[in-house]
């Protein structure tokens, strides 16, 4: 009797610091989005967000960045969500579980953890320098395609290992290959922890200053092709703050970048709850 005792008060205990932590990181959070938004919401109108800056960023608006954003991050994840997606499937169904597995799962995992100033500089010796490519949409995608492909890869691998081995082996058993089986039992029942792992990297690769900068440039000019340059809205608001230019354009464009998030955030979790619930039928 006294030890259920104690198993209840401890349990209540920890109940009770869960509940902290998660109110003081919804007030953190809250705080962080109130302060931003409420700068930044009296600068917003539709010349802000269709027009292009003048004087370096003191008056128009942030079309430019927008599109270099949206080009980027596109870039980024048509070339990392198929590479990162075939390379958990070879991980979990095809690859003999051994050191060689071991070693790929260390490498993505430290990979994760690498600051994207090294990404940064890898992406300006060997893409804009080595190959030419210059600061241009393709060299900062690309890089930003290198940053997020770890986190692809392991949410990915997560994903397809939770998927029961019922599932592999009815399929087997009913006579489908082993790729058919990946293809339409395996990926669409580990679709909606894939659909996270991208929308991570795409949150992470929207956000990115530093390797964006040396890839891709700082331009201000509305990008027309891949090879152009172009400046995203982090960057640009890391210039208007960083270099005083002016903080009340800063903040609009950060409250532009906050909705982005948000909205991007919003439309994952509602697809990925419909595909769970798809797959619960």
């Amino acid at each position: 009797m006294r030890m259920q005792r104690m198993r209840q008060a401890t349990d209540q205990v920890f109940t009770v610091m869960v509940w902290i932590a998660a109110a003081v990181a919804l007030a953190v959070l809250a705080t962080i989005l109130v302060h931003v938004i409420s700068r930044g919401a009296p600068r917003l109108s539709w010349e802000f967000l269709t027009q292009n800056p003048r004087r370096m960023g003191r008056e128009g608006g942030i079309l430019p960045t927008i599109l270099g954003t949206v080009y980027l991050t596109a870039v980024a994840v048509l070339v990392a969500s198929p590479v990162g997606v075939a390379a958990a499937v070879y991980l979990s169904d095809y690859a003999r579980q051994g050191w060689v597995t071991r070693t790929i799962r260390f490498a993505t995992e430290t990979l994760a953890g690498v600051p994207s100033i090294i990404f940064g500089i890898f992406g300006f010796a060997f893409l804009v320098t080595y190959l030419k490519l210059g600061w241009s949409i393709l060299s900062g995608g690309l890089t930003l395609a290198f940053m997020i492909l770890p986190t692809i890869v392991r949410t990915s691998e997560e994903a397809i290992q939770a998927v029961p081995g019922s599932y592999r082996e009815g399929s087997l058993a009913l006579g489908a290959t082993r790729w058919q089986t990946v293809r339409r039992v395996v990926i669409p029942a580990a679709s909606p922890g894939i659909v996270t792992g991208i929308v991570l990297g795409i949150g992470r690769a929207i956000g990115e200053t530093a390797a964006v900068i040396l890839t891709a440039g700082s331009s201000l000019l509305p990008p027309r092709w891949i090879t152009d340059p172009t400046r995203t809205m982090s960057v640009h608001l890391y210039i208007l703050a960083t270099e005083g230019i002016s903080m009340p354009n800063a903040y609009g464009t950060a409250t532009v970048l906050v909705v982005v998030i948000l909205a991007i955030n919003g439309v994952a979790n509602y697809l990925r709850r419909r595909m769970s619930a798809v797959l619960a039928r």
